[in-house]
């Protein structure tokens, strides 16, 4: 892992770079997740550098104090424009929580200019359910297997996904996991989505319950340079569900550019 160095804190990433002369790729995780939840894009790397950030508090990436909410949306960000500068990132994909921040950055920072960004499994609301919110105050076993239950974060469960992702948010800790999930809960840009007019590809798997489909319509409806793509037999974690297909189309959507 590298780290950089910013609002006296570091942040940690991981760089697979094969030589590629493409735009560098930089991976931004959701709730209570970390870098490792892109492992299968590095294969992306013989075309271009590939970059995961461990936001604060998450892989080996130093905590915030921040209040859930906006105050943590902004410090991820921060985290986000820090590897960027660090990496020459060009290109952007997130998932879940990983998409709100990088909609948060194309409508409230102007040192952030893509080329292209990748929305995965995320949407301009981000609504939780009251009672994954309580649990994940109360109850951290029972949120845990609520997520990992069929169609949430995977469509087939895999046991050893299953046990990576769990790991992840054990890792990142109560706490942590739930200011991520209360930070997703009050991310809303409905209004404002349609101004981002950088390239974007909308992309969910087809039975992703967390964010569903329509999630993804919607942003490829107003975002005026938007398109949509569905991957076949995954939910909200498809590009570690369903590998090939993710990256075959954000491939193509990266060519593009």
């Amino acid at each position: 892992m590298e780290t950089v160095t910013h609002h006296d804190r570091e942040t940690a990433y991981r760089v697979s770079d094969r030589g590629g002369s493409g735009q560098p790729l930089l991976c931004v995780h959701g709730s209570g997740g970390n870098h490792a939840v892109w492992k299968s894009q590095f294969r992306l790397g013989d075309e271009r550098p590939v970059v995961a950030v461990d936001l604060s508090g998450h892989g080996e990436s130093e905590d915030i104090d921040a209040d859930p909410g906006y105050e943590t949306l902004s410090a991820y960000a921060d985290d986000v424009l820090a590897v960027a500068e660090a990496t020459d990132a060009g290109v952007f994909a997130g998932n879940s929580m990983g998409g709100a921040i990088l909609l948060h950055l194309a409508l409230e920072r102007d040192d952030f200019r893509p080329e292209g960004l990748v929305l995965a499994g995320t949407g301009a609301k981000l609504a939780v359910l009251d009672d994954l919110l309580r649990w994940l105050e109360e109850d951290f076993e029972r949120a845990l297997e609520f997520l990992h239950a069929p169609d949430r974060f995977l469509h087939d469960p895999d046991e050893e996904l299953v046990e990576m992702s769990r790991e992840a948010m054990r890792e990142a800790g109560r706490e942590v996991t739930y200011r991520d999930f209360r930070t997703s809960h009050e991310f809303d840009v409905r209004d404002s989505v349609g101004e981002i007019a950088v390239p974007a590809l909308a992309i969910v798997g087809e039975n992703d319950q967390l964010t569903p489909p329509w999630y993804h319509e919607f942003l490829a409806d107003e975002m005026p340079n938007a398109d949509l793509a569905v991957i076949d037999d995954a939910a909200h974690l498809a590009m570690l569900e369903r590998p090939e297909p993710f990256n075959a189309v954000v491939g193509d959507f990266m060519d593009s550019l």
